[in-house]
């Protein structure tokens, strides 16, 4: 886990010093203004990134139903137990009229409303792909540098649709659930080599010990060197908390593991380098967009281009991106298969 910066408190704003000192008011506002798009948050990003990379990110994925907002509670009280203290990032299904969402997550996690060594944040998907909002990570980012321990990041969607957490969590859990073949569907490709602990929860559902069978067959089955860390399937109940222990000690001897063997380290090397490319494409896409739309109006202003775009879109995409590509050194790069 990498030093925490030096203190440079006194070189900042006073609102910074308060996330620092995990304000919650504090962190709740800057969050708002995350998800507001306002640039001026990004600023402020910046000022508290050299104060993060302490915490313990734990993504939980799974089908709809598994009880993963159950167990991510369970969790709490069992991290609260070991004197950590967690935040908790749980991204809900957005309307696709108005935007909004429910939020339930934040109402099935009351029992931890008065801890001060709990911070919950429910934040809409709008739409972002692999079920995760675009303000999660800076909203991961907040909470490390409000000092949690531990922030547990729940996805919208189930399994497959979520392997892109893994691209932002240290430790990666699949909750499945017996009777339903859910579990199965879910362990296909992308998440059985993306996941780090297996839950097989709802262990008092008929199917159970079958379910956490085929979830070892299929974790065994996954290539990897001789020193890298198994993955391990738990059966719980988190309704009861029967389980829960187990699943927290083992996300903590994760950590150990990766630490000891300097994966953390490498793991979070990549992941700062796959969000550092990430915003310079957003920042791009979001000042050449505008200008694009430009483009395709202007070429869109004769009958003649009209009726090419009519005739083969295709071929007339292609011939408008090359233009509009030359200057990048690389014309004619665009793939011409079928021409």
């Amino acid at each position: 886990m990498p030093e925490k910066a030096p203190d440079i408190r006194c070189d900042i704003p006073s609102g910074i010093n308060h996330i620092l000192d995990g304000d919650v008011m504090a962190g709740a506002r800057l969050i708002r203004r995350i998800e507001a798009g306002d640039p001026a948050a990004a600023r402020i990003l910046g000022q508290l990134h050299p104060h993060a990379g302490n915490a313990f990110i734990i993504g939980i994925t799974g089908p709809p139903g598994a009880g993963k907002s159950t167990l991510i509670s369970a969790l709490i009280t069992v991290f609260r137990k070991k004197d950590l203290t967690v935040g908790v990032v749980a991204v809900d299904p957005s309307s696709h009229k108005t935007g909004g969402a429910i939020l339930g997550d934040r109402v099935r996690m009351q029992a931890h409303a008065g801890d001060p060594g709990v911070f919950i944040r429910s934040m809409a998907a709008r739409g972002a792909g692999g079920g995760l909002a675009r303000a999660t990570r800076d909203t991961c980012l907040v909470l490390d540098a409000m000092g949690y321990d531990i922030i547990i990041v729940e996805p919208v969607g189930s399994g497959q649709a979520d392997i892109d957490i893994g691209t932002m969590v240290h430790s990666l859990c699949l909750v499945a659930i017996p009777g339903t073949g859910d579990g199965i569907q879910s362990v296909k490709a992308g998440v059985l080599e993306a996941a780090d602990l297996f839950v097989v929860n709802k262990n008092d559902l008929p199917g159970a010990q079958t379910e956490k069978l085929t979830l070892e067959n299929l974790g065994a089955m996954r290539s990897s060197a001789p020193n890298d860390w198994q993955p391990l399937v738990v059966s719980t109940c988190a309704r009861t908390g029967e389980g829960v222990d187990r699943l927290a000690d083992l996300f903590l001897d994760h950590r150990q593991f990766m630490k000891e063997n300097r994966v953390l380290e490498k793991k979070q090397t990549a992941q700062a380098r796959d969000y550092f490319t990430t915003l310079v494409r957003q920042m791009v896409m979001d000042r050449i967009d505008p200008w694009i739309d430009r483009q395709v109006g202007a070429f869109l202003d004769t009958a003649a281009q009209q009726a090419e775009v009519a005739a083969d879109p295709y071929r007339a995409a292609r011939e408008l991106a090359d233009r509009l590509t030359r200057s990048l050194g690389e014309p004619g790069s665009v793939d011409r298969e079928g021409e």
